[in-house]
């Protein structure tokens, strides 16, 4: 048997990489399917900032929900997003609104990140992102995604957002939506 040097297969190194790197790209992490427009919110529950159980259920028929989905407490991007979410949460109150940050940070993080940022809405512990891959919310660059999905009264998903690198768009994208319903 004939042994070969590593140099001998000089593709198998780029062709590895280039798949690595279409992964990436394609946000491929062994999540579920993204959640679109005319599927049920997944049943779940979590806990929020206050470490107080959050079932999506005791709201779901009560107001429209508006869920967003971001990477990091604190991050330069995330902080402007969830700020601006703060400054329009008025105006998604008066529209019959209920707007719900998740990530994968600790209620102690999230209790942090609302002080610190006088945000008036729930944010919520997803402790190895179980409910992100329930939305499908894909990783970007090795970092968990950015999305934003309204649900209606009726538990249907009725318009989503996806832009990873302009958070604050999440907001007015999911406002403007809310105000044509």
């Amino acid at each position: 048997m004939r042994a070969y040097s590593k140099s001998y297969y000089p593709m198998k190194g780029i062709i590895l990489s280039s798949l690595l790197f279409s992964n990436i790209l394609q946000g491929c992490s062994g999540q579920g399917k993204t959640l679109k427009v005319g599927d049920s919110v997944p049943v779940f529950s979590l806990r929020d900032q206050h470490d107080s159980l959050f079932n999506i259920n005791d709201y779901t028929g009560k107001k429209i929900l508006v869920i967003f989905f971001y990477p990091k407490d604190e991050s330069s991007v995330c902080t402007k997003e969830a700020c601006s979410f703060r400054d329009y949460y008025g105006d998604f109150t008066k529209a019959g609104a209920m707007v719900i940050g998740i990530n994968s940070g600790t209620v102690e993080s999230h209790r942090n990140f609302i002080n610190n940022h006088r945000l008036p809405y729930s944010i919520l512990s997803d402790p190895g992102n179980k409910v992100l891959k329930l939305f499908g919310v894909k990783k970007k660059f090795f970092i968990s995604g950015r999305e934003t999905f309204v649900i209606d009264k009726a538990g249907k998903i009725v318009f989503t957002y996806d832009s990873f690198t302009n958070g604050p768009a999440h907001e007015k994208e999911a406002l403007s939506f809310i105000n044509k319903m």
